[in-house]
């Protein structure tokens, strides 16, 4: 499943084409957490309103019961947006549960597709507000503003890094997306860390873009394991290859898991008895100890590992 108690699950979001519908009817399937349908830079100028129409048709015609259902609009600097918005949205609102926007360089980005996407659902008789937002930080600007960006709107629920995009707005070596091979330490540390904590002060997910060397499995293994040390919960996967080392990755290990569940259950125990901590496996477990194992319990609990 892709949500529990209210909590989505985002191991892995799946970049599909929008002018490819063969790919389209497949995203649904996938295995990935969540799939966007892309109206943006995987779309040619010239197919942006065709492919606004295989978009409408996946998402009606899909069954998204597995996947969580997203597209990805063009910029709001762009000359589609605003139809990406009123048409997707009009004939397929629905079925849609979020929108991807891309190139965020602050509030007034959100507010702007924010305005014109609960009229749009007014207009149509949908509930409004029902759509959420995922806002892509990818310049110098955005990431100066990334507080503010998440703090902008409440249908937020997620910041997405997006590398190729960044390493073009501050001209950083590399032409390889997402890589940073041979840069001594993680290469974008600093970057997802610092979106992480504006994220996770708000309450919102934190999506880790793509690596685009699809054929290096062990080094996208390990861009989503840098990712998720920094507090990331998932990864773009640009590939369906890429899918379920994502999945594994962003979620606790059997182990893992099963020690935090002991962790929270003995800590219960202990609390309950008046004692501020107690020993599990031979390790000091505290209240701060208690809160790191509640949320592997609740990752667990939402990968079915349980």
């Amino acid at each position: 499943m892709t949500e529990t108690e209210g909590v989505k699950l985002r191991r892995s979001q799946l970049a599909t084409p929008g002018s490819d519908p063969e790919m389209i009817s497949k995203a649904p399937s996938s295995g990935a957490d969540e799939a966007f349908l892309d109206l943006e830079d995987s779309v040619a100028p010239n197919e942006k309103v065709d492919a606004r129409e295989n978009v409408i048709e996946g998402l009606v015609e899909g069954d998204w019961s597995e996947t969580l259902p997203c597209f990805r609009m063009n910029g709001v600097e762009t000359e589609w947006w605003y139809d990406d918005v009123i048409e997707v949205v009009g004939r397929a609102g629905e079925y849609v549960d979020t929108i991807m926007v891309p190139m965020v360089h602050g509030p007034s980005t959100v507010h702007t597709v924010e305005n014109l996407l609960a009229q749009v659902e007014v207009n149509n008789d949908l509930p409004v507000g029902e759509i959420g937002l995922q806002t892509q930080i990818e310049s110098a600007e955005g990431m100066n503003n990334v507080v503010e960006i998440a703090k902008a709107s409440d249908r937020i629920e997620s910041l997405v890094f997006g590398p190729g995009d960044y390493t073009a707005s501050v001209g950083a070596a590399g032409l390889t997306i997402g890589s940073g091979d041979g840069y001594p330490g993680h290469y974008w540390h600093y970057q997802l860390a610092r979106i992480a904590h504006a994220a996770k002060a708000e309450g919102l997910q934190v999506m880790d873009g793509p690596f685009a060397e699809i054929e290096d499995t062990e080094g996208f293994r390990d861009s989503c394991r840098h990712a998720s040390m920094v507090g990331c919960d998932g990864k773009w996967a640009i590939h369906p290859s890429q899918i379920e080392p994502a999945n594994e990755v962003f979620a606790p290990s059997e182990t893992e898991a099963e020690k935090a569940r002991r962790i929270v259950e003995e800590y219960e125990r202990a609390t309950a008895e008046g004692r501020g901590a107690v020993s599990v496996d031979g390790e000091m477990v505290d209240e701060a100890t208690n809160k790191m194992a509640q949320n592997i319990v609740a990752r667990a609990e939402q990968a079915n590992l349980y």
